[in-house]
Protein backbone atom coordinates (compact mmCIF):
# COMPACT_ATOMS: atom_id res chain seq x y z
CA UNK A 1 0.00 0.00 0.00
CA UNK A 2 2.84 2.40 0.87
CA UNK A 3 4.50 1.72 -2.48
CA UNK A 4 1.23 2.36 -4.28
CA UNK A 5 0.77 5.67 -2.42
CA UNK A 6 4.31 6.78 -3.22
CA UNK A 7 3.81 5.80 -6.83
CA UNK A 8 0.56 7.75 -6.95
CA UNK A 9 2.26 10.81 -5.49
CA UNK A 10 5.05 10.60 -8.05
CA UNK A 11 2.53 10.25 -10.85
CA UNK A 12 0.58 13.22 -9.52
CA UNK A 13 3.73 15.35 -9.37
CA UNK A 14 4.69 14.21 -12.86
CA UNK A 15 1.22 15.06 -14.11
CA UNK A 16 1.40 18.52 -12.52
CA UNK A 17 4.84 19.05 -14.08
CA UNK A 18 3.51 18.04 -17.48
CA UNK A 19 0.57 20.41 -17.03
CA UNK A 20 2.93 23.31 -16.21
CA UNK A 21 5.03 22.49 -19.28
CA UNK A 22 1.93 22.36 -21.47
CA UNK A 23 0.72 25.65 -20.05
CA UNK A 24 4.06 27.28 -20.78
CA UNK A 25 4.03 25.89 -24.31
CA UNK A 26 0.51 27.23 -24.80
CA UNK A 27 1.39 30.70 -23.47
CA UNK A 28 1.20 33.43 -26.10
CA UNK A 29 4.47 35.08 -27.06
CA UNK A 30 3.24 38.34 -25.54
CA UNK A 31 2.62 38.58 -21.81
CA UNK A 32 0.62 41.46 -20.37
CA UNK A 33 3.12 42.20 -17.60
CA UNK A 34 6.07 42.45 -19.99
CA UNK A 35 4.05 44.61 -22.36
CA UNK A 36 3.06 46.92 -19.49
CA UNK A 37 6.68 47.26 -18.38
CA UNK A 38 7.66 48.07 -21.94
CA UNK A 39 4.79 50.56 -22.04
CA UNK A 40 6.24 52.33 -19.00
CA UNK A 41 9.58 52.58 -20.81
CA UNK A 42 7.75 54.00 -23.84
CA UNK A 43 6.01 56.63 -21.68
CA UNK A 44 9.34 57.66 -20.12
CA UNK A 45 10.90 57.85 -23.58
CA UNK A 46 8.04 60.09 -24.77
CA UNK A 47 8.61 62.45 -21.84
CA UNK A 48 12.36 62.53 -22.46
CA UNK A 49 12.11 63.12 -26.20
CA UNK A 50 9.37 65.74 -25.88
CA UNK A 51 11.55 67.62 -23.40
CA UNK A 52 14.46 67.28 -25.83
CA UNK A 53 12.31 68.68 -28.63
CA UNK A 54 11.17 71.61 -26.48
CA UNK A 55 14.85 72.29 -25.85
CA UNK A 56 15.53 72.07 -29.60
CA UNK A 57 12.85 74.72 -30.25
CA UNK A 58 14.16 76.97 -27.50
CA UNK A 59 11.25 76.54 -25.09
CA UNK A 60 13.52 74.82 -22.56
CA UNK A 61 17.18 75.51 -21.93
CA UNK A 62 18.71 72.26 -20.72
CA UNK A 63 22.05 70.57 -21.27
CA UNK A 64 21.05 67.03 -22.29
CA UNK A 65 24.66 66.03 -22.92
CA UNK A 66 26.11 66.87 -19.52
CA UNK A 67 23.34 67.40 -16.96
CA UNK A 68 23.34 64.41 -14.52
CA UNK A 69 19.53 64.40 -14.38
CA UNK A 70 19.08 63.98 -18.12
CA UNK A 71 21.99 61.56 -18.43
CA UNK A 72 20.49 59.42 -15.68
CA UNK A 73 17.04 59.59 -17.26
CA UNK A 74 18.44 58.43 -20.59
CA UNK A 75 20.33 55.57 -18.95
CA UNK A 76 17.22 54.40 -17.07
CA UNK A 77 15.14 54.42 -20.27
CA UNK A 78 17.78 52.63 -22.35
CA UNK A 79 18.42 50.16 -19.54
CA UNK A 80 14.71 49.37 -19.35
CA UNK A 81 14.49 48.66 -23.07
CA UNK A 82 17.70 46.61 -23.10
CA UNK A 83 16.65 44.51 -20.09
CA UNK A 84 13.23 43.87 -21.62
CA UNK A 85 14.87 42.70 -24.85
CA UNK A 86 16.59 40.01 -22.79
CA UNK A 87 13.51 39.14 -20.74
CA UNK A 88 11.36 38.85 -23.88
CA UNK A 89 13.89 36.62 -25.64
CA UNK A 90 14.16 34.33 -22.62
CA UNK A 91 10.39 33.97 -22.31
CA UNK A 92 9.81 33.59 -26.05
CA UNK A 93 12.41 30.80 -26.35
CA UNK A 94 11.53 28.81 -23.23
CA UNK A 95 10.22 26.02 -25.48
CA UNK A 96 12.62 26.65 -28.35
CA UNK A 97 13.09 29.40 -30.91
CA UNK A 98 10.15 30.10 -33.17
CA UNK A 99 12.19 31.05 -36.20
CA UNK A 100 9.50 32.53 -38.43
CA UNK A 101 8.25 35.23 -36.01
CA UNK A 102 11.82 35.81 -34.80
CA UNK A 103 13.15 36.45 -38.31
CA UNK A 104 10.11 38.54 -39.22
CA UNK A 105 10.67 40.73 -36.16
CA UNK A 106 14.40 40.96 -36.85
CA UNK A 107 13.79 41.98 -40.45
CA UNK A 108 11.32 44.65 -39.33
CA UNK A 109 13.83 45.97 -36.78
CA UNK A 110 16.56 46.12 -39.43
CA UNK A 111 14.28 47.94 -41.87
CA UNK A 112 13.25 50.48 -39.22
CA UNK A 113 16.88 51.00 -38.17
CA UNK A 114 17.82 51.67 -41.79
CA UNK A 115 14.91 54.11 -42.10
CA UNK A 116 16.11 55.97 -39.00
CA UNK A 117 19.64 56.21 -40.41
CA UNK A 118 18.49 57.47 -43.81
CA UNK A 119 15.97 59.99 -42.47
CA UNK A 120 18.41 61.28 -39.84
CA UNK A 121 21.06 61.75 -42.52
CA UNK A 122 18.75 64.08 -44.43
CA UNK A 123 17.68 65.96 -41.30
CA UNK A 124 21.04 66.04 -39.47
CA UNK A 125 23.79 65.25 -41.99
CA UNK A 126 26.54 66.19 -39.52
CA UNK A 127 25.14 64.01 -36.71
CA UNK A 128 23.10 61.30 -38.39
CA UNK A 129 22.31 58.09 -36.51
CA UNK A 130 24.60 55.24 -37.52
CA UNK A 131 24.06 52.99 -34.48
CA UNK A 132 21.10 53.99 -32.35
CA UNK A 133 18.70 52.06 -30.17
CA UNK A 134 17.04 50.11 -33.02
CA UNK A 135 20.42 49.15 -34.51
CA UNK A 136 21.51 47.97 -31.07
CA UNK A 137 18.35 45.93 -30.44
CA UNK A 138 18.68 44.23 -33.83
CA UNK A 139 22.32 43.25 -33.24
CA UNK A 140 21.70 42.29 -29.60
CA UNK A 141 18.75 40.10 -30.63
CA UNK A 142 21.09 38.05 -32.83
CA UNK A 143 23.99 37.83 -30.37
CA UNK A 144 21.66 36.95 -27.50
CA UNK A 145 20.61 33.69 -29.18
CA UNK A 146 23.90 32.22 -27.97
CA UNK A 147 22.97 33.04 -24.37
CA UNK A 148 19.23 32.31 -24.08
CA UNK A 149 19.73 28.84 -22.55
CA UNK A 150 22.18 30.00 -19.90
CA UNK A 151 21.13 31.13 -16.46
CA UNK A 152 23.60 32.33 -13.81
CA UNK A 153 26.30 32.64 -16.47
CA UNK A 154 24.29 35.47 -18.05
CA UNK A 155 24.20 37.38 -14.78
CA UNK A 156 27.98 37.07 -14.36
CA UNK A 157 28.84 37.93 -17.97
CA UNK A 158 26.28 40.73 -18.04
CA UNK A 159 27.75 42.42 -14.97
CA UNK A 160 31.27 41.98 -16.38
CA UNK A 161 30.32 43.56 -19.72
CA UNK A 162 28.70 46.52 -17.98
CA UNK A 163 31.81 47.03 -15.85
CA UNK A 164 34.07 46.89 -18.92
CA UNK A 165 31.76 49.15 -20.92
CA UNK A 166 31.72 51.93 -18.34
CA UNK A 167 35.38 51.80 -17.26
CA UNK A 168 37.50 50.74 -20.26
CA UNK A 169 38.30 53.00 -23.22
CA UNK A 170 40.76 52.70 -26.05
CA UNK A 171 41.63 54.93 -29.05
CA UNK A 172 41.31 51.83 -31.22
CA UNK A 173 37.52 52.03 -30.90
CA UNK A 174 37.44 55.69 -31.94
CA UNK A 175 37.63 54.49 -35.55
CA UNK A 176 34.24 55.18 -37.22
CA UNK A 177 33.86 51.52 -38.25
CA UNK A 178 34.15 50.43 -34.60
CA UNK A 179 31.89 53.05 -33.00
CA UNK A 180 29.09 50.50 -32.68
CA UNK A 181 31.11 48.38 -30.26
CA UNK A 182 31.66 51.05 -27.59
CA UNK A 183 34.80 51.59 -25.49
CA UNK A 184 35.43 54.90 -27.30
CA UNK A 185 37.42 57.67 -25.65
CA UNK A 186 34.69 60.15 -26.61
CA UNK A 187 31.05 60.04 -27.65
CA UNK A 188 30.62 60.29 -31.43
CA UNK A 189 28.71 63.22 -32.91
CA UNK A 190 25.32 61.63 -33.46
CA UNK A 191 21.69 62.15 -32.51
CA UNK A 192 21.46 58.70 -30.91
CA UNK A 193 24.20 56.33 -29.81
CA UNK A 194 23.65 52.97 -28.09
CA UNK A 195 26.88 50.93 -28.35
CA UNK A 196 27.12 47.20 -27.76
CA UNK A 197 29.06 47.79 -24.54
CA UNK A 198 27.88 48.31 -21.88
CA UNK A 199 24.28 47.82 -23.04
CA UNK A 200 24.56 44.20 -24.19
CA UNK A 201 25.43 43.39 -20.59
CA UNK A 202 22.01 44.70 -19.58
CA UNK A 203 20.40 42.42 -22.19
CA UNK A 204 22.15 39.41 -20.65
CA UNK A 205 20.93 40.37 -17.20
CA UNK A 206 17.46 40.60 -18.74
CA UNK A 207 17.84 37.05 -20.07
CA UNK A 208 18.79 35.94 -16.57
CA UNK A 209 15.67 37.66 -15.19
CA UNK A 210 13.53 36.05 -17.88
CA UNK A 211 14.91 32.60 -17.10
CA UNK A 212 14.22 33.21 -13.42
CA UNK A 213 10.65 34.21 -14.29
CA UNK A 214 10.16 30.84 -16.00
CA UNK A 215 10.63 28.96 -12.71
CA UNK A 216 7.77 27.94 -10.45
CA UNK A 217 6.03 30.74 -8.56
CA UNK A 218 7.60 33.60 -10.59
CA UNK A 219 6.18 32.07 -13.78
CA UNK A 220 2.69 31.93 -12.27
CA UNK A 221 2.90 35.59 -11.34
CA UNK A 222 4.26 36.68 -14.73
CA UNK A 223 1.90 34.61 -16.85
CA UNK A 224 -1.28 35.30 -14.88
CA UNK A 225 -0.82 39.05 -14.31
CA UNK A 226 -3.78 40.99 -15.61
CA UNK A 227 -3.66 44.64 -16.61
CA UNK A 228 -6.12 46.82 -14.75
CA UNK A 229 -7.60 50.08 -15.99
CA UNK A 230 -4.28 51.89 -15.57
CA UNK A 231 -2.23 49.03 -16.97
CA UNK A 232 -4.20 48.42 -20.18
CA UNK A 233 -2.96 51.55 -22.01
CA UNK A 234 0.59 50.70 -20.98
CA UNK A 235 0.22 47.10 -22.16
CA UNK A 236 -1.21 48.37 -25.47
CA UNK A 237 1.77 50.70 -25.89
CA UNK A 238 4.12 47.84 -25.09
CA UNK A 239 2.52 45.66 -27.78
CA UNK A 240 3.03 48.41 -30.36
CA UNK A 241 6.36 49.74 -29.13
CA UNK A 242 8.15 49.66 -32.49
CA UNK A 243 5.54 51.63 -34.42
CA UNK A 244 5.22 54.09 -31.55
CA UNK A 245 8.98 54.56 -31.55
CA UNK A 246 8.97 55.23 -35.29
CA UNK A 247 6.14 57.78 -35.32
CA UNK A 248 6.47 59.67 -32.06
CA UNK A 249 9.37 61.96 -32.94
CA UNK A 250 8.02 63.03 -36.37
CA UNK A 251 4.70 63.68 -34.64
CA UNK A 252 6.24 65.68 -31.79
CA UNK A 253 8.44 67.73 -34.12
CA UNK A 254 5.61 68.33 -36.57
CA UNK A 255 3.22 69.56 -33.88
CA UNK A 256 5.85 71.79 -32.29
CA UNK A 257 6.78 73.21 -35.68
CA UNK A 258 3.14 74.08 -36.37
CA UNK A 259 2.74 75.68 -32.93
CA UNK A 260 6.12 77.38 -32.57
CA UNK A 261 7.40 77.87 -36.07
CA UNK A 262 11.03 77.33 -36.93
CA UNK A 263 13.65 76.42 -34.36
CA UNK A 264 14.76 79.43 -32.29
Amino acid sequence: MARKKNSSRRNAKSSRGATVTQERAAQPVRLALIDALRGIAIALMFAYHFSFDLNYFGVLHQNFNDDPFWLTARSVILGSFAALVGVSLALATVNGIRWRPYLRRLGLLAACAATVSISSYYMFPASWISFGVLHFIAVASVLALVFVRWYWVNLAIGCALIAVGVTVTSPVFDAPMLNWFGLMTHKPVTEDYVPLLPWFGVVLIGIFAGRFACRGAPWVGVSQWKAGAAGRPLAWAGRHSLILYMVHQPLFLGVLYLLLGRRN
